[in-house]
């Protein structure tokens, strides 16, 4: 039997996220030890060769490395540093299910943002799909707990950004090539690594209690080869599910694989329970199903939106 190309791409996808999701719990297991900017400089330096390698292998050259639209291309990678950081630093403090869930509001937060920069138009199905997820938000957070852990507003400040990010990508999209991006976008998360790292790496800021400020402030760390191997692997695990996204997007429609982006919630629970035995709560497990309804409902919206569009618009 033969593959048609939305299988391939829907098969490239749910492999790539099952691969991300492997970043996640080698920085969960370390951030109690290290700060969240050696990671990243050493992810991002590991990751520069083979994001070269891929680039020749997509773009068929390197010359694409080259735009007019740098500041553009740095502003994009700006963006996706804050998301990338606040997504980890969240991570570091509060189960993996809940922070991959919550991180999971970006496509209501693409929604609002399209439409307030590019005046996209928000349907009936839209508005419900906001407000179920603003309900499932609520239902994670929890307000009537007794204890409310701040570090639970960092996934949703993630989302935020990879939203921007990802309308910055609609604008760019149209002259660079995906490939291009991914090379700027590491090359600004080295630099962010780095001036965090200028700031806390001399450990003057050492002594922070709570899990989230502590992986952000803590200064270097000497590593054992054990951990050097695993933060290399991050900018390995990096380029390997950039690069399966990419495909993913490029030999399918967006309105097929999309909705298999939400597979990650399934790995966030397995991680959380076999690594660390944390499974969601009865409230928090409502609010993760209203959290998918709510995100299919904008990717189904969209799909019948660009369907119905003229073929030149589209």
């Amino acid at each position: 039997m033969q593959i048609t190309a939305t299988q391939r791409g829907i098969l490239a996808l749910v492999v790539g996220i099952a691969v991300f999701s492997l970043q996640d719990v080698i920085l969960k297991r370390l951030s109690g030890d290290y700060p969240l900017y050696q990671a990243m400089i050493i992810r991002s330096l590991t990751a520069v060769p083979l994001l070269l390698i891929i680039l020749r292998l997509f773009d068929g050259r390197l010359t694409t490395i080259a735009t007019p639209n740098w500041a553009l291309m740095l502003a994009r990678g700006i963006l996706n540093f804050v998301a990338y950081t606040a997504y980890y630093l969240g991570l570091a403090a509060l189960p993996m299910a809940d922070t991959v869930a919550l991180f999971f509001t970006a496509p209501l937060f693409i929604t609002i943002a399209a439409a307030l920069v590019f005046r996209d138009r928000i349907g009936a199905t839209n508005i419900l799909a906001l407000l179920a997820g603003f309900v499932g938000m609520l239902m994670i957070f929890n307000p009537s707990a007794s204890v409310f852990d701040p570090a639970a507003l960092l996934p949703v400040l993630a989302a935020l950004g990879y939203a921007l990010t990802q309308l910055a990508t609609r604008v760019l999209g149209r002259t660079e090539t995906a490939a291009a991006m991914t090379f700027w976008g590491n090359l600004t998360f080295l630099a962010g690594a780095l001036a965090l790292a200028a700031v806390f790496g001399s450990g003057a800021y050492d002594g922070a209690t709570h899990p989230s400020l502590a992986f952000l402030t803590r200064g270097w760390q000497p590593m054992p080869a054990r951990d050097l191997g695993l933060f290399m692997a991050c900018g390995v695990i990096a380029s390997i599910g950039l690069s399966l996204l990419t495909y993913a997007y490029r030999v399918a429609p967006s309105a097929s694989v999309a909705p298999f982006e939400y597979s990650f919630i399934i790995w966030g629970v397995l991680w959380g329970w076999v690594f660390w035995a944390q499974l969601p709560a009865a409230l928090a497990w409502g609010g993760i199903a209203l959290l998918i309804g709510a995100g299919l409902l904008v990717i189904r919206a969209e799909a019948q939106t660009t369907k119905a569009a003229p073929e030149g618009a589209a």
